[in-house]
């Protein structure tokens, strides 16, 4: 199920922010009608695929940050593991110089609600809990409007890695669309041509491409 044009699940739960300092309320809660956001899942911390994507997104933070974007992480780790990991140096396969939040889903409430959980709870035959699957996150990726609502989702299995341009190019073409009314046609970037939602704006665009 997408939640796509649909309300992002709200939460509270502990993270570490600014790569130091551990809050144990942090909420998604607190930028709507503020800012959009990009909220991204990652498997496990100390692994492999998870810090080059953490470290790409911190290299194009001031991207994101000029556009008015807050860029959020999360796994079902813990905050003191999170934190850990942010005070490694990179030679040693840590995350440090990392500044926005990573967020704590340790009762892994926050990927099931989102959908990205990689497994589920079921109980055996003698009423004992088990879960089928993985009890960490898949790589989801979602953009959340100034409104709270979705605008864009995408779910990677673990070993396939984000594109974090892509994210941004995304970002773009939703601050166009709602600045301009507009609509942005396939492999749409900012400063190229978009098209107006009408069987003639349609084909004006076709014809000039």
């Amino acid at each position: 199920m997408t939640l796509v044009g649909k309300k992002a699940p709200l939460f509270s739960a502990p993270a570490v922010i600014n790569g130091e300092e551990i809050v144990s309320d942090f909420s998604l809660e607190q930028f709507i009608g503020k800012n959009e956001v990009v909220f991204f899942f990652y498997p496990k911390d100390f692994t492999f695929v998870c810090p080059t994507e953490i470290l790409a997104f911190q290299e194009k933070l001031a991207e994101f940050e000029k556009r008015g974007v807050k860029v959020i992480g999360a796994s079902t780790d813990t905050e003191e593991t999170h934190l850990a990991w942010l005070c490694t140096s990179k030679d040693n396969g840590g995350i440090e110089g990392v500044t926005y939040p990573l967020v704590a889903d340790v009762a892994k409430t926050i990927a099931a609600n989102f959908g990205v959980l990689a497994g589920d709870w079921d109980y055996t035959e003698e009423g004992q809990l088990t879960f089928a699957g993985a009890p960490i996150a898949f790589r989801g990726t979602f953009l959340i409007d100034k409104e709270g609502v979705v605008r864009h989702e995408t779910v990677n299995d673990f070993p396939l890695g984000r594109n974090i341009d892509e994210m941004i190019r995304l970002v773009d073409a939703l601050q166009y669309v709602e600045k301009h009314g507009e609509v942005c046609p396939a492999n749409w970037e900012e400063g190229k041509e978009a098209m107006q939602a009408t069987k003639e704006g349609v084909a004006e665009y076709l014809s000039n491409h």
